[in-house]
């Protein structure tokens, strides 16, 4: 008889989720999903609202990465009131971005996917976590927790505030740097570079054993999208985007943000809150593409600062044309971990970097305002319309993990019929089939904007766990 395998909950994520795989009655994957169970609320609960109210409301919507959220909130505001914000204040951002990338590239890398890859796939649950990795690899441990703290520390000096600050606004940001706040950023930078030297090349002396996992792990050509400069080096907070194909050939170029609600699509699957984006022009599926730190690497042809420059080559020495397993995302959170403690002591010596002219004023002067930025996790997008007054009439979020969900329910779906043969499965053989999902590090709670008819499904069950009964719309 047929049977299905439910991994619930999908452990060591941002957020809810679960896994299905569905077996025939050989015993053989069918197919596989991956369910982001849960809902929220913010682009309805924020009509209403002023406009310039959006960056601090849109930054609850996560924990981890609220930064990207106020930058593109404050994008989509300074297109409504038709201004350019003030070069220290681009400046500031730039350095606020990429220091909230580090600390979640390094929770990503070192307390979710770590324990996998330095204690082993199929090792004890009981230890397979940061805690394991601190008693068997303390030095590592240590290197984790330092640079979370040196990203945490550096947004805390900037915006006064670890989690969901307010000092992006619409116009720049609310204060300037002082010196004093420079300087203890500059003091951590050595260590910060010790650490991620020390990550470097713990995971290159093991990458090699994982040769079956990179060969299953989301390893299937696709389209890529990310930010890109104009000398083609790599960007998080500026820049247009471009999407290749899975040649490297570019099939768009110069995408803004005022454009991406042409060419971007979103489908709605009945398995999950989070949308499926798509390129517009080769339609749903067939138009799905990656982003994140995979992407961005795959996409850019430099990284414009020395020491990821020499990491970005070793790189893209992985493939002959773009990096296609996602296990490779890990490789490439580190190489940009590197590029955002360099670009961020480049940023620090900027001449102009105390002015005190960092905010600029406007009302409303249009009516629909969208902005872009790179989230850690990929390209994230904000879409306002507003009313005569400023009030938010329509508002849409286009978040990193909806366009890496086709990719991630794929790859999925391919371990779990590399690994699960006849019916047989193991604990460590499901881990595998999780760790698939963490290398795309999704951010379910960002994620979970779904459109038009969203599915629901209510299950009864009883006191030994069991299905009494189904409500499923």
């Amino acid at each position: 008889m047929s049977q299905t395998i439910t991994i619930d909950p999908v452990t060591r994520l941002e957020g809810h989720g679960k896994i299905t795989i569905q077996l025939n009655d050989k015993g053989e994957v069918e197919d596989a999903h991956f369910h982001v169970t849960q809902v929220r609320g913010f682009e309805r609960f924020s009509e209403g609202r002023p406009f310039y109210e959006m960056p601090s409301l849109m930054a609850r919507i996560c924990g981890i990465c609220p930064v990207s959220h106020l930058i593109a909130s404050a994008k989509a505001c300074e297109a409504i009131m038709s201004v350019r914000i003030p070069h220290t204040a681009a400046q500031l951002r730039r350095m606020l971005n990429l220091a909230q990338m580090v600390q979640s590239h390094a929770l990503s890398f070192f307390y979710l996917a770590s324990p996998d890859l330095l204690l082993g796939m199929e090792a004890d649950p009981k230890v397979r976590n940061i805690l394991g990795v601190a008693a068997t690899k303390p030095e590592l441990g240590r290197a984790g927790i330092a640079l979370r703290r040196f990203g945490q520390s550096i947004i805390e000096l900037l915006a006064d505030k670890r989690v969901h600050p307010g000092w992006v606004v619409p116009g720049g940001v609310t204060e300037p740097l002082a010196a004093a706040k420079r300087d203890k950023i500059l003091a951590m930078i050595p260590e910060a570079y010790a650490n991620i030297d020390l990550a470097l090349g713990a995971y290159k002396k093991i990458a090699d054993t994982f040769k079956a996992e990179i060969g299953v792990f989301a390893n299937f050509p696709s389209n890529y999208l990310s930010l890109i400069n104009e000398d083609e080096s790599i960007e998080f907070t500026d820049g247009a985007l471009r999407l290749i194909d899975a040649r490297g050939k570019t099939i768009e170029d110069g995408i803004t943000a005022s454009r991406y609600a042409e060419v971007i699509g979103e489908a709605v699957e009945p398995y999950s809150y989070t949308k499926f984006a798509y390129y517009k022009p080769l339609g749903y599926p067939e138009g799905s593409y990656r982003v994140g730190p995979l992407a961005r690497l795959n996409i850019v042809k430099s990284m414009g600062t020395p020491k990821a420059e020499q990491e970005l080559a070793g790189f893209k020495q992985l493939a002959a044309g773009p990096v296609e397993s996602s296990f490779h995302y890990h490789h490439a959170r580190l190489v940009e971990m590197l590029y955002g403690v360099e670009k961020i002591e480049e940023i620090l010596a900027d001449p102009r970097i105390l002015d005190k002219h960092v905010r600029a004023t406007a009302g409303v002067n249009r009516l629909e305002g969208t902005g872009q930025a790179e989230a850690p996790r990929g390209v994230l997008h904000h879409h306002y319309k507003v009313d005569e007054n400023g009030k938010i009439t329509w508002a849409n979020l286009v978040i990193a993990t909806g366009q890496n969900n086709k990719a991630m329910n794929l790859g999925v779906l391919q371990a779990a019929k590399h690994y699960v043969k006849k019916g047989k499965f193991t604990e460590g053989i499901l881990n595998r089939v999780e760790a698939v999902v963490r290398t795309f590090d999704p951010c379910l709670s960002c994620s979970s904007h779904a459109a038009g008819q969203m599915p629901l499904e209510i299950s009864l069950l009883s006191a030994d766990g069991e299905v009494v009964d189904r409500l499923v719309r």
